[in-house]
């Protein structure tokens, strides 16, 4: 028996989607595994990402989705900003290098920025937006952030995206080094998504998730 969809998050990324059911699927035992799907199992299009934060790209990629399927929807938006870089690449993370989810070009450009860079100067942090939007018009975001340094060559096969170059604080190893259970517990991906997890459970164990507590949206502006 097919399983009716629940909850959709949107991403056509297969790693992203990977990681998300990982991270959330702890926190919701309740909910069945095949009712999370992602936006290409439900054939929904990729929007315009032309908000100029984090916060805005996930909410507009949550609604869009939302709209689409008149399902809860989970949208994240994330990137790496560099110290020396005044914050970017940032909200361009994913197309740095002029194609969009080009990870070998973005990294080989970055790295190549950065070349004359020492190691005291090459602070990095990675910053992950996830907003939930309900059909009825509920939103509500929640941030996280990891914080490290960046490494001269990329190293190691797992993550994607910039997780080859940024060694978190506090670790000799680079995001693509660790395990999926290592990186899961302190990503900024994971911040956010455990955080929006009571949001969560109070909207998908309810009849419609029609607010917060106080009636509030809990939208970013």
């Amino acid at each position: 028996m097919t399983v009716a969809p629940r909850l959709v998050l949107a991403t056509h990324n297969a790693h992203k989607l990977d990681e998300l059911r990982a991270i959330l699927g702890p926190a919701l035992p309740h909910l069945d595994p095949a009712s999370v799907v992602g936006a290409r199992d439900v054939g929904a299009p990729e929007p315009v990402e032309d908000g100029v934060t984090f916060e805005a790209n996930a909410l507009l990629k949550a609604r869009a989705l939302a709209r689409f399927t008149g399902l809860p929807a989970v949208a994240d938006d994330s990137g790496l900003a560099v110290d020396v870089l005044g914050g970017a690449p940032g909200i361009f993370s994913a197309r740095w290098a002029g194609r969009h989810g080009d990870d070998a070009a973005n990294l080989a450009l970055l790295l190549a920025q950065l070349a004359d860079i020492g190691a005291e100067h090459r602070g990095a942090r990675f910053t992950c937006a996830a907003a939930l939007v309900t059909p009825d018009g509920f939103e509500h975001v929640e941030t996280g952030h990891l914080a490290g340094r960046l490494a001269d060559r990329p190293r190691g096969d797992g993550g994607f995206g910039y997780d080859p170059v940024l060694v978190p604080e506090g670790e000799t190893r680079t995001c693509a080094e660790l395990t999926p259970a290592e990186k899961n517990a302190i990503s900024h991906r994971g911040q956010a998504f455990r955080a929006l997890v009571p949001v969560l459970v109070r909207v998908l164990g309810g009849a419609g998730g029609a607010g917060g507590p106080d009636g509030s949206t809990g939208a970013a502006p």
